[in-house]
């Protein structure tokens, strides 16, 4: 798998994290289904957004090395936040700067390549990729080549020869970075690099390459151009999210809606972003409302609760035969079969929810005997095991253990003072806990259940 990583010039939000989020649960999935993943996620440290961004950060600083530290310092904070999310790290991460360097100049090799194809030109110190040399462009974006041009123009400073033909090189401007080439000092445009790490990690031709619908066009129709034009076979799959969107809206600062990472993770634990992306199949478009978070909050609630009453319960033996017990198999089997079905994750979340619902029946119904155990015990193993492995769950909210002695002398005598028939105080003893502890006391008709607040 490749997947288009971020560009560096900003602290990651939440769009990023669903990008994130969503190959990371293929990634998962794919290995539980028995494959070999090798999973590279690129970084792109060097372009204009990094360029400016590090003029306006490092005022009078040298601009090479402002913007290695604007890059270095938003990747940093990108591998924060996806540690946050227990995001597994890719197998290889790649970036653009190492794949110019002298001792490694593969992109220069790569577009030599292609003028030697005669699909790409030199003009001035830029080259360009020939967009009458490529076969059937448009064909990812299901867009005609004539609709294209009837829209395109050439800017001011471009010395191409049509409107669609787009950059593999640049020619160095003053004080920018700039790194050494056949047609004189310059960087690389930006859909060059996805060509060039893709194929030398993973070689001419591989499984899956992802990202989200905005790069189809032109990027990622533009990989497939110069990918092709260099004589390769290139991605046998592609995988697209759909976008987010605030309320509405496209994030943008001027708007106040741009929702960092960060920001989320201060006011809810990972585990409640992730559930609300679940809920939307990764290829449609998600509107995010905090509305929505706490919805997913409920969700994220029910699976814990549910969790926590399994695990207060006096099992007499633990078999954990899962395969075997009637309605935990088709559940196991239903989520299977969604997930097997283009990464159906709502489909399959919803059968995980079913799971629980049909072991609350099975609980109330009250059948005291080692099989009844053992269906419950199946239940939760299955549904921890299926959170935790392809969703990426924590669902930690439900372990009992960890109450401080003064958490647990206050469970204690309000279980006394419900007993003595003070439910005043008993009253009193919930309230602090909740304000103070953060623990929400519920009465069962087994008696006295706790969690803690998310």
């Amino acid at each position: 798998m490749y997947v288009c990583g971020p560009t560096v010039y900003d602290d990651p939000h939440i769009g990023h994290a669903r990008s994130a989020y969503i190959f990371d649960v293929i990634r998962r999935y794919l290995v539980y289904r028995g494959y070999k993943v090798k999973f590279v996620r690129n970084v792109t440290d060097v372009d204009d957004k990094i360029i400016n961004k590090a003029g306006n950060e490092f005022k009078g600083e040298d601009l090479n090395q402002a913007t290695e530290k604007v890059a270095r310092k938003y990747l940093d904070s990108y591998h924060a936040a996806m540690k946050e999310l227990s995001i597994i790290p890719p197998d290889f991460e790649p970036k653009a700067t190492e794949f110019i360097a002298p001792d490694r100049p593969a992109m220069q090799k790569f577009i030599q390549n292609l003028i030697e194809r005669g699909a790409a030109y030199t003009a001035g110190g830029d080259v360009y990729f020939d967009i009458k040399k490529a076969r059937n462009y448009g064909k990812l974006s299901n867009q005609s080549l004539a609709n294209m041009e009837a829209g395109a123009r050439i800017s001011p400073g471009e010395n191409k020869k049509d409107p669609l033909d787009f950059a593999l090189w640049k020619k160095a401007k003053e004080g920018e970075p700039s790194w050494d080439s056949p047609w004189g000092k310059g960087r690389p445009g930006w859909h060059i690099e996805c060509s060039v790490m893709s194929s030398d990690i993973l070689g001419d031709e591989f499984d899956i390459h992802g990202g989200g619908l905005d790069l189809i066009f032109p990027h990622h129709e533009n990989e497939v151009a110069q990918s092709e034009g260099a004589g390769k076979k290139f991605a046998r799959y592609w995988i697209h999210h759909g976008l987010l969107t605030i309320n509405g809206q496209k994030m943008a600062k001027s708007l106040g809606n741009f929702v960092m990472i960060s920001d989320f993770l201060k006011k809810y634990p990972a585990d409640i972003l992730k559930i609300f992306f679940l809920q939307a199949h990764y290829s449609s478009p998600v509107d995010f409302t905090w509305e929505k978070i706490e919805e997913a909050k409920k969700a994220v609630q029910r699976l814990e609760i549910f969790l926590q009453k399994v695990c207060q319960m006096k099992m007499p033996k633990k078999l954990g035969k899962i395969i075997g017990i009637d309605f935990v198999k088709e559940k196991t089997d239903s989520f299977i079969e969604a997930m097997d079905d283009d990464f159906n994750t709502p489909l399959a979340l919803g059968h995980l929810f079913d799971l629980v619902t049909e072991t609350n029946k099975f609980i109330d119904s009250g059948k005291n005997d080692l099989d009844y155990y053992d269906k419950i015990d199946a239940a939760a193993v299955t549904l921890q095991h299926l959170t935790r492995k392809i969703f990426g769950l924590s669902l930690n909210n439900f372990a009992k253990d960890g109450l401080s002695e003064e958490e647990a002398e206050l469970i204690l005598q309000r279980q006394e003072a419900r007993k003595s028939g003070d439910f005043k105080r008993s009253d009193e003893i919930r309230t602090k806990l909740l304000k103070e502890y953060g623990i929400i006391v519920e009465d069962t008709k087994d008696g006295q259940d706790w969690r803690r607040e998310i």
